[in-house]
Order: structure tokens, then sequence, then C-alpha cells
């Protein structure tokens, strides 16, 4: 195993490990199953995709990121032309 290997291995083990207790709320699969998504009830998500680098290495890539909340109601502005 690689340093690079070794760091990739590090990274997703602290991405998912935010995700110890959480239930999960809904999964959606990509049709060629390259990626897929995972929504928790606190609103965290994993990403996972599979790809392969420039060298035709496959490449795993996972993220736990937070959902947007949901945002107030958009303002708009009114602009007369006279």
């Amino acid at each position: 195993m690689s340093t690079a290997d070794l760091q990739d291995l590090r990274r997703v083990v602290g991405a998912v490990t935010r995700l110890k207790g959480q239930t999960v709320k809904h999964v959606t699969v990509r049709s060629d199953v390259r990626h897929f998504k995972v929504e928790f009830d606190s609103g965290l998500i994993l990403v996972i995709s599979a790809e392969r680098d420039a060298q035709g290495r496959p490449r795993l890539e996972v993220d736990v990121v937070e959902s947007m909340q949901e945002a107030p109601v958009k303002q708009q502005i009114e602009v007369r032309f006279d």
C-alpha cells in the first residue's frame, strides 16, 4: 500500500466516523452505480463515487457534507423603468 493510498484511507475513515449513530433518511444511486448519496436525518450527506484517474487507475472518493439549511424565501427587488 502506498503512502497516498494510506492517506486516502485515513481521510475516508475520518469522514465516515462522523456518521456514527446517524439515522439514514434517503439513499440515491446513479443508474451506472458509480455514484451514490446517503442522506441522514441530521442533514449530513455521504457521497461516494468510483471513477478512474487520468492513468486509468480506479479511484474512490468519499465525502461527508452538510446539507444546506432551508433557505429563507429570497426577496426580490422591484426595479421600475420609466
